[in-house]
């Protein structure tokens, strides 16, 4: 049954139904291949398949389902060689981000990049790889957070959102975490040094490793 205390139609049922199902992709409950049933979807969010289907098409939008030929929509599988060229996109886009941040960016803001540097080592060393993984992750928002250069920050989540997969077996692969540690704790020395320079040669140096263990 349809929880009745959710809005069933209209724009507001489109944009519950678009959130929800965004979430559930990027967590990993909907993983890349995966069908998805209007039908199915509109009860479990309890809202019409008119507003699934918007938000399906929204999503395809984004690169987050693709919609087959006469098969329906499934969870977008993204390739080893798409991830690679999004990877491409995001060193250019971040390394921005990293120089703006290492000017822009409080002394609040830096000792909060600093307390993440320290989460990170701690994290790799109790051998928590999927803690590691959120902290990373946060980390990287956090600078473009912090850049103000809102249009490189629109243009990586989309990016980003299509990588979620990939980064999480990158998380889990045996080394991995030891290995990245040292390139995030170089990224934030340098944007806590206000050097943008070192920020975004240590921004590429980093996202042309993780190019590297993708293509591995």
């Amino acid at each position: 049954m349809p929880n009745q205390s959710r809005p069933g139609t209209g724009e507001q049922a489109r944009r519950l139904a678009l959130g929800q199902l965004r979430e559930a992709i990027l967590r990993g409950e909907m993983v890349p291949a995966q069908r998805l049933v209007e039908n199915e979807l509109a009860e479990r969010f309890g809202v019409t398949r008119a507003s699934i289907r918007a938000a399906l098409i929204e999503l395809e939008s984004q690169g987050l389902v693709e919609r087959i030929r006469n098969r329906g929509s499934r969870v977008r599988v993204v390739t080893v060689e798409e991830a690679v060229a999004i990877t491409e996109c995001r060193l250019v886009l971040e390394g921005l981000c990293a120089a703006k941040a290492a000017t822009a960016a409080t002394d609040e803001q830096l000792t909060e990049l600093t307390r993440l540097g320290t989460a990170m080592r701690k994290a790799v060393a109790d051998g928590e790889p999927l803690t590691y993984s959120e902290l990373n992750h946060e980390l990287h928002v956090r600078i473009r957070e912090f850049s103000g250069q809102q249009t490189a920050v629109a243009l990586l989540e989309r990016l980003n959102a299509q990588l979620v997969r990939h980064r999480f077996q990158l998380a889990l692969r045996p080394g991995r975490p030891q290995q990245s540690l040292n390139e995030h704790l170089a990224m934030i020395e340098a944007i806590v040094a206000r050097d943008p320079q070192a920020a975004e040669a240590a921004v590429r140096a980093h996202l042309t490793s993780v190019i590297e263990a993708l293509r591995d």
